[in-house]
């Protein structure tokens, strides 16, 4: 009995941690099981009294009165359509579209169309260029006749007749033959109307499409019916899309029944006889403000309410006066967006005090991420100092350097920064002005923005005239706004690849190599690509090329291909030099191909594959952007892995080695992107054929073309380790360089120190 009971004890003791589990288990059991038979009763218990059933609402539909959904709520419901194909006909591959945007129906927000004139084109519509025009997606300026020269930014439509009426008609064939279809919103203005660009686009987000709108100004047609209103053109109108495809099929019948001399009341007109619809100036709660400016308005001096909630204002008689409008709009909306900022941060405030951490939990500044803590020390966010003439963390990693250019712009903007929210906030008893930058500190936080922390000499200066020289340390952040998709041009991976590769003599152990994985990744693959060598022969290599051809068995290995794949024709090009100079290299094989080639510059240590080809495709745009990839370099495995297996597996593939970013050996431009930017760069140089030996590719591009330059670590480009020669004829920066990437490709600093620390240990014994 007492061991019974001793066991029991224990058996109890064991299960005491999961007693807890157990009841819970039990617990949510029972109420399932209580769940299950309440929602299992008669679904016709009613709590109401026996009788007939209640009548359903008058226009209800049948199923809407049961509880079901009616027929207007079919297209709410997924439905599941079965895929079937007719075995009789043939199979057809589907074709997709371009954008998934295209292909689910979206279309663009708004499209907006200025009507101007041959006489204001270069004034008023200039001005409206400058101003608005950067704030809207898309827009277009519409005028009779042209002037000779169209000035710059601007796409402009002429229809070749300045007759009022007649601009308006071709303006609206115009839109809906080209646009129709493309867009939700129509607003068509005039170029002496100033047009709050903001406002509008809200304007449209809170309007539904499904409606015929015709939005703006309204006003009483001269002699006409008083309850039809036509949209006055002066203020700007807004068109639904579903008005303009009711409208266009009308608009011949306008042109030759309707006189007007206005070619705002001809459109209204037009609108009111054919679809019945009047012009309105508010609509689904919706209101379209507009201001009439007098004559000699000063637009600072403009308080009233009905002036800053306009959205279009007008007549605006010269350019001046729409730049004043725009600043003074500027600035009035600037003033609410600070207002509605200091709101925001009134109720986080009010709203974090209610948390578990109260006002602690408040971060600075207000509404802005928290900063980013790092879980252990190889996550820490270093500081960069700088002072107001040099940073000491810079670029190509020396210690010190000049600060110029755009960290310059940054440091000096900052500063002034400081000093004006100091003053802000101890004026009027304290006036600070700068004196000098002690300490200066920045860096970047992904999850915030740029942070800085500077240690300002400042003079204080009191109201009584007196001042006083003192230090004082300010903390400042530039948030991150808002990220914006930049519009970029549409590429396939359909476009052939031209790839050149440069040889030297110092480069025939390594060419065997790379022809064999050009032909496997390529080759058998039917990549679209094409392959072009340079030979490159010293001058005394030159000379004895009739007896000994140091490229001979380069050649041989390219007959052999050229016999496998019959197909394929693989070209070389013998350039004789002592110094290699990429960018004389590259004006050779640049003359030799048509302007639309996309060429892919590649190294003989470059291990040629699909995945880098189609990147090489996508990264790069013709008159846009050229790409130059920073390929991994692997490391030294002697010094890595010291007499044992190197790791074969594919995950780990990237583990040992480095991005050599050092090397610009590697790029993909279009030939006529380069023919461009050499074209200014001979203009530059003039006869002096001695500063290309210091140029590489990446160099024209960056100083003597306006591209984007997209220089991104590229995973597809895989290097084995190789002690490449460097040649002293080049420049000291390029020698520098090569030497470099030498360097810091033959371990990391921990297979290095182990390096030296094993070599300690064998002197040692």
């Amino acid at each position: 009995a007492v061991a019974a009971a001793m066991r029991l004890g224990a058996f109890l003791s064991a299960l005491r941690p999961a007693l807890p589990l157990l009841l819970g288990l039990s617990l949510g059991c029972s109420l399932s099981l209580l769940r299950a038979s309440w929602s299992h009763s008669a679904p016709e218990e009613r709590c109401l009294a026996p009788g007939p059933a209640a009548p359903p609402a008058r226009g209800a539909p049948p199923e809407a009165a049961e509880g079901r959904p009616g027929p207007g709520h079919e297209d709410f419901r997924p439905r599941i359509v079965p895929y079937y194909r007719d075995p009789n006909k043939p199979y057809k591959k589907v074709l997709r579209t371009r954008y998934i945007q295209t292909e689910l129906g979206f279309h663009e927000r708004l499209f907006v169309a200025v009507l101007t004139s041959k006489a204001t084109l270069n004034t008023l519509a200039v001005a409206v260029n400058k101003t608005v025009a950067h704030h809207f997606p898309r827009l277009l300026y519409f005028t009779g006749l042209r002037s000779a020269k169209v000035p710059h930014g601007m796409v402009l439509v002429a229809h070749g007749d300045e007759r009022p009426i007649w601009l308006m008609y071709e303006t609206m064939n115009y839109i809906h033959q080209h646009f129709g279809s493309d867009y939700d919103w129509f607003y068509i203005m005039q170029d002496d109307t100033y047009a709050q660009a903001e406002q509008v686009k809200a304007l449209v987000t809170h309007l539904s499409i499904n409606q015929d709108v015709y939005l703006g100004r309204a006003e009483e047609f001269i002699g006409g019916d008083e309850q039809a209103r036509y949209c006055h053109g002066g203020f700007g109108y807004l068109l639904s899309r579903s008005l303009l495809l009711k409208l266009h099929p009308h608009l011949d019948s306008c042109r030759n029944e309707i006189l007007s001399v206005r070619p705002d009341e001809w459109l209204g007109r037009c609108i009111i006889d054919f679809l019945g619809i009047t012009c309105v100036s508010q609509l689904q709660g919706q209101h379209y403000h507009t201001y009439e400016l007098a004559k000699n308005t000063e637009p600072e001096k403009e308080e009233e309410e009905e002036f800053q909630a306009a959205l279009a204002v007008h007549p605006v008689s010269d350019m001046t006066l729409m730049y004043r409008l725009h600043k003074q709009f500027s600035r009035i909306q600037l003033d609410r967006v600070y207002q509605e900022i200091q709101d925001l941060q009134m109720q986080i405030r009010n709203l974090t005090a209610l948390t578990p951490a109260g006002e602690a939990g408040v971060t600075w500044p207000v509404g802005i991420n928290a900063p980013f803590l790092p879980k252990s020390r190889f996550e820490v966010i270093s500081w960069d100092y700088f002072t107001e003439q040099h940073l000491f963390s810079c670029p190509d990693g020396s210690p010190k350097c000049e600060l110029s250019g755009a960290s310059k712009a940054d440091v000096s903007e900052i500063i002034e920064s400081a000093v004006e929210q100091l003053n802000r906030r101890y004026q009027p008893l304290l006036r600070f002005s700068k004196r000098q930058l002690l300490n200066g500190y920045r860096r970047f936080d992904p999850t915030r923005g740029m942070e800085y922390t500077l240690d300002l000499l400042l003079e204080a200066a009191t109201q009584k005239g007196h001042s006083h020289v003192l230090a004082k340390r300010v903390s400042l952040v530039r948030p991150l706004s808002k990220v914006e998709i930049i519009p970029m041009p549409y590429v396939t991976e359909a476009t052939r690849v031209q790839l050149v590769l440069p040889l030297t003599v110092q480069d025939l152990d390594f060419v065997a190599n790379f022809l064999d994985m050009f032909a496997m990744n390529t080759l058998d693959t039917h990549d679209n690509a094409l392959l072009t060598l340079l030979f490159i022969y010293h001058p005394y290599d030159a000379q004895r090329v009739g007896q000994v051809d140091v490229f001979a068995g380069v050649k041989a290995m390219v007959g052999e291909l050229e016999k496998r794949y019959a197909e394929v024709k693989i070209p070389w090009i013998s350039v004789k030099t002592e110094v290699p100079s990429q960018v004389k290299l590259m004006d050779i094989v640049s003359k030799k191909h048509p302007v639309d080639t996309l060429f892919f510059l590649a190294s003989v240590w470059t291990e040629i594959n699909m995945e880098f080809l189609n990147r090489c495709r996508m990264n790069t745009i013709s008159n846009w952007q050229v790409f130059f990839p920073v390929h991994f370099q692997e490391f030294n495995p002697a010094l890595v892995y010291r007499g044992e297996q190197t790791a074969s597996s594919n995950t780990d593939f990237l583990r040992d080695g480095h991005f050599d970013r050092h090397s610009f050996a590697e790029a993909c431009f279009y030939n006529s992107d380069y023919m461009t930017a050499r074209t200014k760069l001979a203009a530059d140089i003039l006869d002096r054929e001695e500063v290309l030996e210091s140029m590489e590719v990446f160099d024209v591009f960056l100083h003597y073309s306006g591209l984007h330059l997209f220089r991104a670590v590229e995973p597809g480009l895989v290097q084995k380790y190789t002690l490449r020669s460097c040649n002293p004829r080049l420049s000291e920066e390029l020698y520098h360089r090569c030497v470099l990437s030498n360097l810091e490709g033959l371990a990391s600093r921990s297979h290095l120190a182990m390096a030296l620390f094993e070599q300690e240990q064998a002197n040692s014994t």
